[in-house]
């Protein structure tokens, strides 16, 4: 059964969304804060948190061999691993915060900026 299954699709096909989710979430990671649409960004949040819960494994090998497989920069493994594992490791979730920041002129899309907390 598929109760509770729901994910925002985004107008994309599975690839497509798994690549624009790859690509984004690592931008996030490398600038902690970025300016995109509201859907966009809460399909985000919760791809982003589950790569940080895993980087904060205690095999550090296991972790940083999944999160290479999930994102395409190793330097974004590599700040997962070294600046957020110990910025986080107290904290059990809610890594990120969605800001709206109003509507974008050319098409009236709900703009917000996604920040890692």
């Amino acid at each position: 059964m598929r109760h509770q299954k729901k994910i925002k699709k985004l107008n994309l096909s599975r690839n497509e969304r798994r690549r624009f989710l790859k690509n984004i979430a690592t931008s996030l990671i490398l600038y902690e804060s970025i300016k995109t649409t509201e859907a966009k960004a809460k399909a985000l949040a919760p791809f982003v948190e589950h790569l940080i819960t895993i980087g904060k494994q205690k095999d550090e090998l296991k972790a940083r061999r999944e999160l290479l497989r999930l994102l395409f920069d190793k330097n974004a493994v590599e700040k997962i691993i070294k600046e957020l594992k110990p910025k986080y490791k107290d904290r059990k979730g809610g890594y990120t915060q969605i800001y709206k920041i109003g509507f974008r002129k050319g098409d009236g899309a709900s703009m917000v900026y996604i920040k890692l907390v």
